[in-house]
C-alpha cells in the first residue's frame, strides 16, 4: 500500500469514528429532548480537533510500521497518486456543494443554528468520506 493510500485510509477510519462519536455524544446529551437544546459547539469543535490529531497520529504510526516492512517505498508518490487525489477531491466537492445548498435553504427558512451548523459539518464529513472511498476504489481498480 502506497503512502497516499495509507493516508486516505487513515482519514476514512478517523472520519467514520469521529462522526459516530459526535452523533452518540449529541444524542446522549439531548437525553430524549430536542436536539436544538444541546450545547453542540464544544462537542463539534472537539470532534474536529480530535479527528485532525487522530488522523495525523494514525498516518504517522501507520507510516512507521510500513517503513519497517518496506523502507524503499515509504513516502514515495507519483503521477498516479496525484491523479487519484485530484479525482477524489472532485468527487468529494460535489457533496460540499450539496451541503452548501442545504445551508442556504436552512438559512432561508430561518432554521435553528444547530441544524445549519450540523448540515455543513456533516457535509464536510460526507465529502471527505465519499472522496476517500472514491480514491480507495481508484487505487484498487485503477483510474479509467
Amino acid at each position: 500500500m502506497v503512502y497516499e493510500e495509507r493516508n486516505v485510509w487513515a482519514g476514512l477510519i478517523v472520519s467514520l469514528v469521529g462522526m459516530t462519536v459526535y452523533v452518540i455524544v449529541v444524542l446522549s446529551r439531548a437525553g430524549g429532548g430536542p436536539l436544538t437544546e444541546v450545547d453542540w459547539v464544544p462537542i463539534m469543535l472537539w470532534t474536529i480537533g480530535g479527528s485532525i490529531v487522530a488522523t495525523i497520529v494514525l498516518s504517522i504510526l501507520w507510516g512507521i510500521l510500513a517503513g519497517m516492512f518496506d523502507p524503499e517505498g515509504v513516502g514515495k508518490s507519483d503521477q498516479r497518486d496525484r491523479d487519484i487525489a485530484r479525482m477524489g477531491s472532485r468527487v468529494g466537492q460535489a457533496f460540499l456543494v450539496i451541503a452548501g445548498l442545504g445551508v442556504i435553504v436552512l438559512c432561508a427558512v430561518e432554521a435553528d443554528w444547530f441544524w445549519i451548523a450540523n448540515t455543513m459539518f456533516f457535509g464536510f464529513a460526507l465529502s471527505a468520506m465519499v472522496g476517500g472511498v472514491a480514491s480507495v476504489i481508484a487505487y484498487r481498480r485503477g483510474l479509467v
